[in-house]
């Protein structure tokens, strides 16, 4: 009888053994099944721990056909973390305020600024940008336009244009609210949006995070 029970055991615990693992893959396999469908959202449902607004779907930053210098495309850049502030016909106080919080973020990284880099991009050219500030936000007295700020108090920020159709399609969350600008992964996907209620120490976390598990 002891040797029956004693039997009976260890097959229940080998069954539990390899029972458990084919119980995970399969449940594993019907949540991806669903995810794949669009019928969970788990972002939705098990919320996240970044402090900027997910971008969903995420925008390939390439489809956009940003003018660069020499008729290249963004397919043809390394790939690069990228903060992406939008900008339009004129850049004012606003506009100058993002271009600075960017600006400072970007320096404060630290041994991670050079995985980082700055596109502005506008569905007007920067030399036709019209820049009427009286004071920068570290009040400092203002250039007398647009060129000569991104020069002096910009750089290694790039300007691109896009037209006014795909400016609108990729900055849907900026025509909302204009103190919105982006972060895009390497692979040129713009996948979070952030704006003046995030503060600067926030973005910095969501940043340390995303770098730290990134081998880009």
């Amino acid at each position: 009888m002891d040797t029956q029970k004693q039997g009976k055991t260890n097959r229940l615990v080998f069954l539990s053994i390899v029972g458990i693992p084919v119980t995970i893959v399969l449940a594993a396999s019907w949540l991806w099944y669903f995810v794949a469908r669009g019928d969970l959202d788990l972002v939705a449902i098990l919320g996240t721990s970044n402090n900027g607004s997910l971008v969903q779907p995420p925008r390939l930053l390439d489809e956009s056909n940003l003018a660069m210098p020499g008729g290249s495309v963004f397919a043809d850049l390394a790939p690069q973390w990228t903060f992406l502030i939008p900008g339009g016909a004129t850049c004012d106080e606003g506009c100058e305020q993002q271009l600075y919080l960017t600006r400072q973020i970007h320096q404060a990284m630290g041994k991670h600024l050079s995985r980082i880099r700055r596109f502005y991009v506008s569905d007007t050219p920067v030399a036709e940008t019209l820049f009427q500030i009286p004071l920068l936000s570290d009040k400092r007295p203002a250039p007398v336009d647009f060129l000569k700020y991104l020069a002096g108090e910009q750089r290694g920020l790039t300007a691109y244009t896009v037209s006014e159709e795909n400016h609108a399609l990729l900055f849907a969350e900026y025509s909302v609210n204009p103190t919105t600008w982006y972060l895009v992964d390497p692979s040129g996907w713009i996948m979070m949006s952030y704006n003046s209620d995030v503060s600067y120490k926030e973005v910095i976390a969501d940043l340390n995070f995303l770098l730290k598990n990134s081998s880009e």
